[in-house]
């Protein structure tokens, strides 16, 4: 069995003959993402305050090395799991006076550490540009509050408080992210749909579909008369015909 090639030329053909098919859905595909990402999709807003776990407050490392912690990597990173625990975030719920839980709080809370530094970077996202800044600096202060109960240690400081910025830009979503990602996936997908109509369309085009298909030899062709011409022509005719039949009579 013979391996169907596919040359250049013919892919370009292809492109060419369902350009407006590419065009039409790549444009479509971009649209609604932009207009998903511009008007359907809520903003979200970041906000972000960092601590600083300090070994030099009182007792701190003694009570540290009580405790087993052996590297600053260990005690936080069970700052972290403190921080986010139902605890903390009973008492934050509480403080702020919403009707959110403590496991919805916690969607919104991302804890990362700076490095190999001793900051630990509390962010929080929220609809809210001004509620994200409120549930911040008040995760923190309560974390920072209630550690010492917890650990009998007091080695937090809030290093940067959160705070509002006069124009608050959302983080996301972000649209002509959205729109370029949305542009090159309906490219690929109008482009992949062209060859598969080009795949399924199992008309002979020329001779040469034709001589590979059945391996005949093509002896003629037959070309397509367009019907306008043709009753143009043959209205000529017709005409000329009876100019002659005319003359014929005048002279006889």
């Amino acid at each position: 069995m013979e391996e169907e090639t596919i040359s250049l030329q013919e892919v370009f053909q292809t492109l060419k003959k369902r350009l407006a098919m590419i065009v039409i859905i790549t444009f479509l595909v971009t649209a609604a993402a932009g207009v998903v990402s511009f008007f359907l999709l809520t903003p979200i807003y970041q906000s972000s305050t960092q601590l600083l776990v300090s070994q030099q407050a009182t007792g701190a490392q003694s009570a540290l090395e009580a405790v087993g912690f052996d590297t600053d990597a260990e005690y936080i990173e069970t700052y972290n799991v403190i921080m986010k625990s139902p605890y903390i975030l009973d008492q934050v719920v509480e403080e702020l006076g919403t009707d959110e839980k403590a496991s919805q709080l916690n969607q919104k809370l991302n804890i990362s550490r700076e490095g190999e530094s001793q900051v630990i970077t509390l962010t929080v996202e929220d609809p809210d540009p001004a509620r994200a800044v409120e549930i911040a600096n008040t995760t923190a202060s309560v974390f920072e509050r209630e550690i010492s109960d917890l650990l009998r240690i007091d080695n937090i400081v809030v290093l940067a408080p959160a705070e509002l910025s006069e124009n608050p830009a959302p983080v996301k979503p972000q649209p002509l992210l959205n729109m370029a990602i949305a542009f090159v996936v309906g490219l690929m997908a109008a482009i992949g749909l062209s060859f598969l109509l080009e795949y399924l369309d199992n008309t002979y085009r020329n001779e040469e579909d034709i001589e590979r298909e059945l391996g005949l030899s093509v002896l003629g062709s037959v070309p397509l008369i367009d019907e306008t011409n043709y009753r143009s022509t043959a209205g000529k005719g017709s005409a000329s015909s009876r100019t002659r039949k005319g003359r014929e009579k005048v002279g006889s």
